[in-house]
């Protein structure tokens, strides 16, 4: 067995030994992967505080400025299915090192830059590092011993929520600090943190599967999905019967359907649709896109109602800072709750622990319908919310990948990923539709009604409880909680 450099922990081919030593190293690595989730998905909302000026400080339109936030919506899609089918073919260490390194580089391009076309370019390639996530979550499979697996993959799970619910609060205090460009600057720096990190604390392990590049599948892929979600992302901007709504979102289904296709007739394909077919695998997927609609639900609709003035009757008042700040609670509660989950999941299996994530989702949405007359109470049903988000996203990887051979993990769980954000892209179009669908007169301007914030807890709770039916219906693994076999760890490279 050859060594490794730096002081990466010592894997063993005896199992035996692995659960005696791995568990100091495997922690370290854990908590790696686990601070670089955190960084990449911190990334999806870090640019929330200043998007009502980039207009203005970009001396562009609001319709030019909103592509800075498509960007990384779109590069983030695109790259977490294809980076999970990538750290299965050639070693998951070193997609995440490549991960890592584009978070800066995006970083450090916005960073840069006083225009447009910079902004959205270095958004786009920061979207790309959300490939981290379903790698690191697939490596931890292979680096834990079992009786820890199902706590470290919820753990990296929940930084999918965490790092969203902390973005907002530490994003305006460093715009109220200093300036914009810090924080891109300051998303560099941890960049270059997990970079080193990974460098040196997470092992490379000889799990690459080998085989060939799907270029053409991931080129159908990435247009397919851009062109939908493009769609589904401008529909409210462009008129949802628009021309260019109804042809980019048809067109982008239609490609979506002929890449299946062709996926199905390759040897090696970006994925295996076969196996993402599976009953268990798919119904969680589908699954995962109701939740995920219910997770975004929050993020929209709650810092709004925080933020609208007293005058409207029903605002809360509160500046961006503090309406960060009564949302963080739930995102450190996602955090809290990721143990526990893992032992949900070795206790009564996964499908299960997803089903309540998912009911206590809705629950927390029902809640926030009565509670919208106070900050605090806004809060408390917040971080109900979160604690179902946390729950359930952390069941999902351990679901998709007791159901598929560890040669695919990668991919299946980047698929899982995907089908999350495409929860959370509807959801954003669905709440801003709702919200504009009855306003009133404010200081010369239109504001969302009180009923619509009502209307879009409804629907966000029942997408939710969507999600609970939909998980019931998953297959039952025989003699099984979902809480992957052990094996014997694979020698380092």
């Amino acid at each position: 067995m050859s060594q490794v450099r730096g002081s990466a922990p010592e894997l063993t081919d005896d199992p035996s030994d692995a659960v005696e030593k791995a568990p100091a190293g495997a922690i370290g690595s854990v908590v790696v992967l686990c601070f670089g989730g955190l960084v990449a998905s911190l990334m999806q909302t870090l640019i929330i505080p200043i998007q009502p000026d980039l207009p203005r400080l970009l001396g562009t339109s609001i319709g030019n400025a909103s592509w800075i936030i498509t960007a990384t919506l779109l590069a983030a899609a695109v790259a977490m299915p294809i980076a999970g089918r990538l750290g299965d073919m050639f070693g998951k260490q070193r997609v995440l090192l490549v991960s890592a390194v584009l978070l800066t580089l995006g970083s450090l391009i916005c960073a840069l830059g006083d225009s447009l076309i910079p902004l959205i370019i270095g958004r786009g390639v920061q979207g790309l590092a959300m490939g981290f996530i379903p790698v690191g979550m697939s490596l931890i499979r292979e680096i834990t011993p079992p009786r820890i697996t199902s706590m470290a993959v919820a753990a990296m799970s929940a930084t999918l929520g965490v790092g969203g619910a902390i973005g907002l609060p530490l994003a305006a205090w460093i715009v109220q600090t200093w300036n914009w460009h810090a924080l891109f600057y300051v998303a560099a720096g941890l960049g270059v943190l997990v970079t080193v990190a990974v460098l040196v604390l997470v092992p490379r392990v000889n799990d690459a599967a080998g085989g060939r590049i799907d270029i053409p599948g991931a080129i159908g892929l990435a247009v397919g999905l851009s062109a939908f979600l493009i769609a589904v992302s401008k529909a409210n901007d462009w008129g949802w019967t628009s021309g260019a709504t109804l042809g980019l979102g048809i067109g982008g289904i239609l490609v979506l359907i002929g890449w299946g296709f062709f996926e199905l007739r390759q040897r090696e394909p970006l994925v295996d649709l076969r196996t993402t077919a599976r009953p268990a695998v798919l119904l969680t997927n589908i699954a995962a896109a109701a939740i995920g609609f219910g997770m975004m639900a929050q993020s929209i609709v709650l810092p709004m109602l925080l933020r609208l003035p007293e005058a409207t009757g029903y605002g809360l008042g509160q500046s961006l800072l503090a309406a960060g700040l009564w949302m963080a609670p739930g995102g450190l509660m996602m955090m809290i709750f990721a143990p526990i989950s893992g032992i949900l999941i070795n206790r009564i299996g996964a499908k299960i622990t997803l089903a309540i994530g998912a009911a206590i989702l809705g629950f927390g949405y029902l809640l926030a319908f009565f509670l919208m007359d106070a900050a605090w109470k806004l809060m408390l049903a917040s971080i109900v919310c979160a604690i179902g988000v946390g729950v359930g996203y952390a069941a999902m990887p351990t679901l998709i990948m007791g159901s598929v051979p560890a040669t695919e993990a990668g991919a299946a769980v980047g698929l899982n990923g995907l089908m999350r954000s495409l929860g959370t892209t509807i959801a954003s179009a669905v709440m801003a539709l709702i919200l504009a669908s009855a306003t009133i007169p404010l200081g010369g301007t239109e504001v969302p009604d009180e009923s619509t914030f009502t209307w879009c807890f409804l629907v966000a709770a029942a997408a939710a409880f969507v999600g609970m039916a939909i998980t019931l219906t998953i297959p039952s693994r025989r003699g099984s909680s979902n809480v992957p076999e052990e094996q014997p760890l694979p020698a380092r490279s």
